[in-house]
């Protein structure tokens, strides 16, 4: 059969018919005879609606339903390192690795695991500085049992001695790894944070320290349980499952349970605010060899300010911020989209063949924030390096690209909300930081709000602040913190300059 091709419609030929013999037929229009279609209707709302409910002992139940046969149900604690003010730093990192071992119903991790694979389930434990969270991901028919093993993991673990002693090992080692790595981020994270709530809050080791790991054993971990691990300070959270189904299985296996350590002590709760004090973390290790490697000696800088809460307006602005700032490495595979408009990109690594990175980081919290920049480069060019950075603080306030870091930060969130684990922790962090969550449309528009002027006024109370700075490697021509504290006052963000009689 030969085909008559059709333009808006009308064929070539008019009214002609083909060689076929069948009339011209226009594919926009419906067929002639042919019944009109019913469409499923779908209440938008009722899909992407959260359902929160709040039991007698005050856990909250909180579940977004998905298309699936897979459901990611987990518990929420508010609690972290931040919190361990009153105790000895790494208890939340101790937690983190005995998760999920024997319980009072099962005798070993392999029993849990045995259990899991029968629903095809995996899970996993995370700690950050102000969240623990303990997860699954199962078959929805499995649902009952999850939420009875994630009770039993939650507030009946034996810690048995031989655990808490696995786990001291499993901490050393991952010390030794943490200062070994070839890529600094996760320690300069730690310093920043140091530098930037100088012993206190956020700025508590995320990661045990060395002489609190032969501190930390059961009747310590209890005392912290009792303060932290109640039912007011947790969130069961569950995505792709029905809410009564989940409220069922709530309140069945956490209601009335007691925990292992006995009646929860909430009074003994650090309420300390964050207190931002600026300052400097230094870890010079000009007098270290490597060896001979292939893998370049580079130092790291990074700085920080302080920018704001994620419970703030500003939290938006500041995000939008970040995005424009972007960054990466210098051999990131980019491509549009992947940041290669973004400042750091277009004034730094473009214009600077000798930085090997540049990357902009927010770091948001219930109380403080952080937005900063972390960079490497040759130990010669360090001083070079932190006045760039120093420039690119001060210039944040100009608007270039302001709707493509608008429009690449609404596709990021909507992309990355796709996946069901990721929608999980958004619900179970949101709900247990605000009681409620905002959804992915109400974050667009508010995306789509932010103005320059915004950008304008965070970035003029952001510079307000006193910096904080983290470097490690070579420091041998590292400028001084008073240094970069003036550069970040001045107009063009320049260091003062040095004169040297000899060289």
């Amino acid at each position: 059969m030969q085909f008559v091709p059709v333009i808006g419609g009308i064929g070539f030929g008019g009214d002609q018919k083909c060689s076929s013999g069948y009339p011209n037929i226009s594919l926009s229009a419906p067929l002639p005879g042919i019944p009109k279609p019913v469409f499923a209707a779908v209440d938008s709302h009722e899909q992407c609606e959260t359902k929160i409910t709040t039991l007698e002992n005050g856990l909250k139940v909180a579940s977004q339903n998905k298309f699936g046969q897979f459901c990611t149900v987990g518990i929420l604690v508010n609690s972290g390192s931040r919190h361990e003010t009153k105790y000895p730093s790494g208890i939340a990192h101790f937690l983190e690795k005995l998760a999920f071992s024997s319980t009072a119903q099962y005798g070993s991790k392999d029993e849990i695991l045995l259990t899991l694979e029968k629903h095809g389930g995996i899970c996993d434990c995370q700690t950050s500085r102000d969240t623990t969270m303990y997860a699954v991901s199962a078959e929805v028919k499995g649902l009952d049992t999850v939420v009875s093993l994630l009770s039993d993991a939650v507030l009946q673990p034996r810690l048995l001695d031989e655990e808490i002693e696995m786990t001291r090992m499993a901490v050393r080692f991952e010390l030794e790894d943490l200062s070994m790595r070839p890529d600094p981020e996760l320690l300069l994270t730690e310093m920043i944070h140091a530098a930037a709530y100088r012993g206190n809050t956020v700025g508590l080791p995320r990661f045990c320290p060395v002489e609190s790991v032969e501190k930390i054993d059961k009747k310590l971990l209890h005392m912290y349980l009792q303060s932290y691990y109640c039912p007011e300070r947790m969130v069961l959270a569950g995505v792709g499952i029905e809410h009564e189904q989940l409220v069922a299985c709530a309140r069945k296996y956490l209601l009335n349970v007691k925990p292992v350590w006995g009646a929860s002590t909430p009074t003994n709760v650090d309420l300390s605010v964050a207190q931002y004090t600026g300052g400097i973390v230094r870890m010079d290790m000009s007098d270290v060899s490597l060896g001979p490697t292939p893998i370049p000696e580079l130092t790291h800088i990074m700085i920080g300010l302080e920018s704001c809460s994620f419970l703030e307006d500003d939290f938006i602005p500041f995000a939008v911020l970040n995005m424009m700032m972007g960054g990466g490495g210098s051999f990131s595979a980019g491509g549009p989209g992947k940041g290669m408009f973004t400042r750091l990109y277009l004034n730094v690594l473009n214009r600077h063949h000798w930085m090997y990175n540049a990357t902009s980081y927010h770091h948001s919290y219930e109380d403080t924030g952080l937005l900063c920049i972390h960079a490497s480069a040759d130990p010669r060019q360090v001083r070079e390096m932190v006045e760039i950075l120093t420039r690119e603080f001060i210039q944040m306030a100009g608007t270039m690209e302001l709707e493509r870091a608008k429009t690449q930060l609404k596709s990021m969130l909507m992309m990355n909300l796709e996946s069901r684990p990721v929608i999980f922790e958004d619900v179970g962090r949101q709900v247990l930081a605000t009681g409620k969550r905002k959804l992915p449309h109400e974050l667009c528009d508010l995306i789509s709000n932010v103005t320059a002027s915004d950008i304008k006024r965070v970035t003029t109370k952001m510079l307000c602040s006193k910096p904080a700075v983290a470097a490690l490697g070579d420091l041998t021509e590292m400028p001084s913190y008073e240094h970069i504290q003036a550069a970040l006052s001045s107009k063009d963000g320049h260091l003062p300059r040095m004169y040297r009689l000899f060289r």
